[in-house]
Parts: structure tokens; C-alpha cells; sequence
């Protein structure tokens, strides 16, 4: 009751626009944060940016794409192999072992709807836990990620966007749902689902990340890479 009570006021306040945000901060966008319109309650950006900062953890630079961090995480996962008996990359990937353990029983993807941003997390780790999915390439996902900010001339390098790249790495690892009938109307049957990968979600996978990771980046001397191929256009 009180969770549909909360929402039809979030609708009602959202159907109201307020005239104090009549512009997005994003610089060079004039177009109304959606607070000003009757299309959300986000104080700061339009809905375009809105959305940006949802998927991407900035309101106008874009994800990093897979091209542009595989040398990168080849890069972090030949570090780790080196530095293995290290202790503190012993202890980044036992931290990790215990998010997986943490995180509770397995949840299908498709039985995601309805759960916080902080259970479809905990779920999160239980698919990668289910997938088996080897704790040191989560540690990789998080330095690849600083090693492409350090390289990069126009990086944001607010904690929040070096969160969301981490956690959107990882949320791909063991991201669906599969399952496959071989009988049935009309012959085989398949079904793939796949979480969003964007919004509190993201963020709260990346506090993990950074979190079990602290230690060894703060005692890590890494190797430097120069950034490749890297299109530094990112205002939207």
C-alpha cells in the first residue's frame, strides 16, 4: 500500500512542472531540466541528459566502448597473474569472493521486476557467482577502468562515472537469463533475458566494486597505457 501510495505521488508531483528549472546544467543545452516540465522531477537535467546520466554515469560523456578498454583489461589481468601472490591483490579478490557469497540466493532475470535497485544488485552478484565467474576479472574490470581515465585527455573523473564503466563491465559478464525447451508447439522454444544495465543498479555494483578494490588501488603502482583510437567529441 504505502509503495503505491508513493508512487502515485511521485506521478503527481512529476505532472506538475516547476518554473524554477528552466534550464539543464548541462553547458550548451537549452533545453528545461525535466523538473520544469511535466516529465519527471530531475532538478538538474533535461531528459536527454537525464537518461545519458542514468546509462552512462555522466550527463554527457558516453561509456567507454569494449574496443576501447580490451588492451586495458588485458593489461589488468597480466598485472594480476604477475602480482598474484601480492597481498593486496589477494585481498581485492577475496573481497570480491565475499560479495559473491553475500549475495544471496541465484535470481533469474526475469524474475527481476519489483526489487530494489540494491536486491537487483545482491542479484547481480549471484549471477556471476552462479556463472562462476572468476573474481580476479572483476578486479581487472575495475583497473581497466582507471588505467583508460588516467589515459584519458578528457576523462571524467568524478567516482561516480569511474563506478558505473566498472559496474557495466561487469554486469555484462553473467547479465542474462537462458533457457532452452527442445519440445513444444511449433519445435524448440528459447528464452533470453537481459537487466537494464543502467540507473541505481550500476551504481550500486560499482560501490562494490570500489570498495573491495580500495586497498590494492591505493598501494597498486600500475601500468600506464597511452589511450588509442579514443574519440574525445563526448558532449551530447
Amino acid at each position: 500500500m504505502r509503495k503505491r501510495e508513493r508512487k502515485s505521488e511521485v506521478k503527481s508531483r512529476a505532472a506538475e512542472p516547476s518554473h524554477m528549472f528552466t534550464r539543464c546544467r548541462v553547458i550548451g543545452c537549452d533545453r528545461p531540466a525535466r523538473a520544469g516540465t511535466d516529465d519527471g522531477l530531475d532538478t538538474r537535467f533535461c531528459r536527454q541528459h537525464s537518461d545519458h546520466y542514468s546509462r552512462h554515469g555522466s550527463p554527457y560523456k558516453r561509456s567507454y566502448s569494449a574496443r576501447e578498454l580490451a588492451p586495458y583489461r588485458k593489461a589488468a589481468m597480466a598485472w594480476l597473474e604477475a602480482h598474484a601472490g601480492d597481498q593486496w591483490v589477494r585481498n581485492a579478490v577475496d573481497r570480491v569472493e565475499t560479495l559473491y557469497r553475500a549475495a544471496g540466493q541465484h535470481v533469474e532475470a526475469f524474475r527481476l521486476r519489483g526489487l530494489s535497485p540494491q536486491e537487483r544488485a545482491q542479484a547481480a552478484w549471484a549471477r556471476l557467482r552462479k556463472a562462476k565467474i572468476d573474481s580476479g576479472r572483476v578486479v581487472a574490470a575495475w583497473l581497466a577502468v582507471e588505467m583508460a581515465i588516467a589515459a584519458d585527455p578528457q576523462a571524467d573523473r568524478k567516482p561516480e562515472y569511474k563506478r558505473v564503466q566498472a559496474a557495466k563491465l561487469v554486469h555484462k559478464m553473467a547479465s542474462g537469463t537462458h533457457r532452452r525447451w527442445e519440445s513444444g508447439p511449433g519445435g524448440a522454444q528459447e528464452l533470453h533475458v537481459y537487466p537494464r544495465s543502467r540507473g541505481r543498479v550500476l551504481r550500486h555494483i560499482g560501490e562494490d566494486i570500489e570498495e573491495a578494490t580500495a586497498l590494492l588501488v591505493e598501494h597498486a603502482v600500475l601500468p600506464a597505457m597511452p589511450i588509442s583510437n579514443r574519440q574525445t567529441g563526448d558532449h551530447q
